[in-house]
């Protein structure tokens, strides 16, 4: 059987996709050897490598108001906090230890000092998942040892390079889609697609380590904020990888 790996992109409330597409894929059978995420995928990673199961992972959607969890604090600067993120991390990823998943796990997240990419894979868990989520201009970086990290969506957004080096196939489950229709209502709407468009731009050389992308249609229709949506973004990941990968042909190329 082949060692798979599974990518999870970053992309705000769409990341509740990747909760459908996993839920889709267990079904089919796949079992996974390896999991990175960046930004809301490195939090659905870092459940689903702790052992929770995709259903469990959407309950703690569901139950803890994730608006209300990711809700910010006023920090020095102007800047704003996760603090209700980290509170939210250290009940459901009590251990906070890499070494204490059941899967291994990337998280990655962007040196702003060095401008470079860093995977987090040893050491301290909910850290570096708080830093693979710091939005630049929104979150104080975070300060992780000697670095001080933003989101690794800056730089790569959907972190298939660790997993192509440890697996014999790679899958990509990627949310952040760029709609093709635009209204320019607001100068933060325009500032959020410019920004969406620029981590797009580089998504495609992480798409290329791929060896299978899947890609929902439909969930650009939502904003990175539309939490309140939770059930229609996971139920589209979840219909749409069932209905596109539930074939013989699939299984045999994981085989």
């Amino acid at each position: 059987m082949k060692k798979i790996g599974l990518a999870l992109s970053g992309g705000g409330a769409r990341g509740v996709a990747h909760i459908g597409v996993l839920q889709a894929l267990e079904e089919l059978g796949l079992k996974f050897y390896e999991i990175s995420g960046t930004s809301a995928g490195s939090i659905v990673g870092a459940l689903y490598a702790h052992g929770y199961t995709p259903k469990e992972i959407f309950e703690i959607v569901k139950q803890v108001s994730l608006y209300r969890s990711l809700r910010p604090a006023w920090g020095a600067g102007g800047w704003l906090k996760m603090d209700g993120l980290r509170e939210l991390l250290n009940k459901y990823l009590p251990d906070n230890d890499f070494a204490k998943l059941k899967l291994p796990f990337t998280a990655a997240a962007t040196e702003i000092r060095k401008a470079e990419i860093h995977y987090f894979n040893e050491g301290e868990l909910i850290p570096a998942v708080l830093a693979s989520c710091s939005i630049p201009g929104i979150f104080y970086p975070m300060q992780v040892k000697d670095g001080l990290y933003v989101d690794g969506g800056i730089l790569d957004n959907l972190p298939a390079l660790p997993l192509s080096k440890s697996c014999d196939f790679v899958v990509g489950s990627h949310c952040n889609q760029v709609s093709q229709h635009f209204d320019a209502t607001s100068s933060r709407s325009i500032v959020e697609r410019s920004l969406l468009m620029a981590i797009g731009a580089i998504t495609w050389k992480s798409k290329q380590l791929c060896d299978v992308v899947i890609e929902p249609p439909g969930l650009d229709h939502f904003t990175v904020f539309d939490i309140g949506k939770s059930k229609e973004i996971f139920d589209l990941g979840y219909k749409w990888t069932k209905e596109n990968f539930n074939d013989s042909h699939f299984i045999e190329m994981l085989s």
